[in-house]
Order: C-alpha cells, then sequence, then structure tokens
C-alpha cells in the first residue's frame, strides 16, 4: 500500500477522509478530469482543522495513483488541508484494500454518484468483520462536508 506523508500529525481518533468529491471538486465541470484544477468544498478546509484539534488523526484517499496522486497531495497542502497520510492504490490495489489495511474508526466518503454509484465507493466491499467496527458516512458528490458536527466525537 502506497502513501505519501503530509505531516507528522497523529491523533486517538483515526478519520479517512476521500479527497475527490468529498472535499475537492472542480472548479467548474469543464475541469471534471483535471483534477489539478480542483478546489476545497465549503468550510472542509475548516471543519478538518477543528477535528484535528480535538485529537483526530486525519488521513486521506485519493482516486488517483503515482504522479497524480502526488499533485492531489500539492493541492491538499496548498489549501491547507491538515492531515498525516494521503493514501493511494497501487496496481492490483481496490479501495477496500487500502481501507482494511488502515481500518480508520471514521471514514467519509462521497456518494460516487457522477461515475457509478456505491460499487465505486470505499466502504461498498470491506469485509464484513471490518466494516463492523468502522463508520462510514456517505456525503452527497460535490455538496462537502459542511453538514457533518463539528465534535469530531459525534462522527
Amino acid at each position: 500500500m502506497s502513501f505519501i506523508k503530509i505531516s507528522d500529525c497523529s491523533g486517538a481518533k483515526k478519520v479517512m477522509i476521500f479527497a475527490e468529491g468529498t472535499i475537492l471538486k472542480p472548479k467548474s465541470w469543464f475541469s471534471l478530469y483535471n483534477h489539478n484544477t480542483y478546489i476545497p468544498i465549503g468550510n472542509a478546509v475548516d471543519i478538518i482543522k477543528g477535528w484535528q484539534q480535538q485529537e483526530a488523526n486525519i488521513i486521506y484517499c485519493t482516486s488517483r495513483r503515482g504522479k497524480q496522486a502526488e499533485n492531489i497531495a500539492t493541492l491538499l497542502l496548498k489549501y491547507e488541508f491538515v492531515g498525516s497520510k494521503l493514501y493511494y492504490r497501487e496496481k492490483a490495489q481496490k479501495y477496500n484494500d487500502i481501507v482494511e489495511i488502515v481500518r480508520p474508526d471514521v471514514l467519509i466518503e462521497d456518494d460516487c454518484k457522477s461515475i457509478g454509484g456505491s460499487w465505486q465507493m470505499c466502504i461498498t466491499y470491506v469485509k464484513p468483520q471490518i466494516k463492523n467496527t468502522i463508520k462510514s458516512i456517505v456525503v452527497k458528490e460535490f455538496e462537502g462536508i459542511d453538514h457533518l458536527p463539528y465534535d469530531v466525537q459525534k462522527l
């Protein structure tokens, strides 16, 4: 499993957030497939900073691989998203492989509506015995996390 280290942050509660579609969106629909132009959705940066200040270990997951994953890490840093790591899939890996290894306490991801729905989501194929230990929060694609609680314990 591959990841890009963003910082040395750590915390008691592990919160994994899928980047594209959940906290990052295209500047316009014309740039949907140009991930380098993505921007933060709503107040995502401040909300996530608040969770980290409450001792959450923020980690991210991206749909991109290799060099493109590095571009997403650059965007996260550019917009001052806090967190420790950005995970991405290697050649044969699927999203559930990452989730099963990382085992976050909370997984926040979008509904993947534009690319086919739940069969594309990280949580969908996670083994039941692991899935039962993860609080899965699904948000509408490109609508952000502004409606989620500021209190990380209420996630």
